[in-house]
C-alpha cells in the first residue's frame, strides 16, 4: 500500500499532463501530493522526512509553474532535488556522518567502507539524473520530458537500486 502512495502524486501528474496540460497537471500534483501526505498520516500515524522535503517542493515549484504559467519551474525541480540529495550524502561522509549506514546499518551490518562506496555510487546517481534532466528537459520537447521524468527517472531507480542489493548482497557476512 505504502509504494502506491509513494507513486500517488506522479501517476496524478502524468495523467493529469496527457488529458489536459502541464499546468494542470502541476495543481494536480501538488493536491496529489497533499493527499498522499494526509493518507500517510493517517494510515501510518507518521509521515517521513522525504515526503515532507518532496511535498514542500512540488508546492513551491508547482505553485510558480501554475500561477506564471511557466514549465522552467517544474523542470528545474527535479534537477535540484537531485542536486539536493547528492550533496546531503556528499555531506554526510565528508562530516564522517553517513547518512544511507545511520538508515539502514541496523538492519544491514556492514563494513564502514561498502557503505561508503553505497553512498558515493548513489552520489554518482543523484548528479547524474539532475544532469540527464537539465539536458532533457531543456534541449527536448515537453512531452518527452514528462516521459522522462515519470518512466525514465523511475526505470533509472529501479536499475539503481537493483545494483545496490546486488552490491550490498555481495559483501553481507553470510554471503562471502
Amino acid at each position: 500500500m505504502k509504494q502506491l502512495l509513494d507513486f500517488l502524486p506522479l501517476l496524478v501528474f502524468f495523467a493529469c499532463y496527457k488529458f489536459y496540460d502541464i499546468y494542470t497537471a502541476s495543481l494536480a500534483l501538488i493536491l496529489a501530493s497533499a493527499v498522499q501526505i494526509a493518507l500517510l498520516k493517517l494510515i501510518y500515524r507518521q509521515v517521513e522526512k522525504m515526503h515532507w522535503i518532496g511535498f514542500w517542493f512540488i508546492l513551491l515549484f508547482g505553485s510558480l509553474t501554475y500561477f506564471l504559467h511557466d514549465d522552467v519551474f517544474l523542470k528545474w525541480k527535479v534537477t535540484i532535488i537531485n542536486g539536493l540529495f547528492a550533496g546531503v550524502l556528499m555531506g554526510g561522509e565528508l562530516f564522517k556522518r553517513p547518512i544511507i549506514k545511520q538508515m539502514l546499518g541496523q538492519q544491514i551490518p556492514l563494513p564502514s567502507e561498502v557503505w561508503r562506496r553505497v553512498t558515493w555510487l548513489w552520489v554518482g546517481y543523484f548528479i547524474t539524473c539532475a544532469c540527464l534532466n537539465l539536458w532533457v528537459a531543456f534541449t527536448m520537447s515537453q512531452a518527452i520530458w514528462v516521459n522522462f521524468k515519470v518512466f525514465g527517472l523511475m526505470g533509472l531507480s529501479l536499475v539503481m537500486t537493483a545494483i545496490t542489493i546486488g552490491y550490498i548482497y555481495k559483501h553481507l557476512p553470510n554471503n562471502k
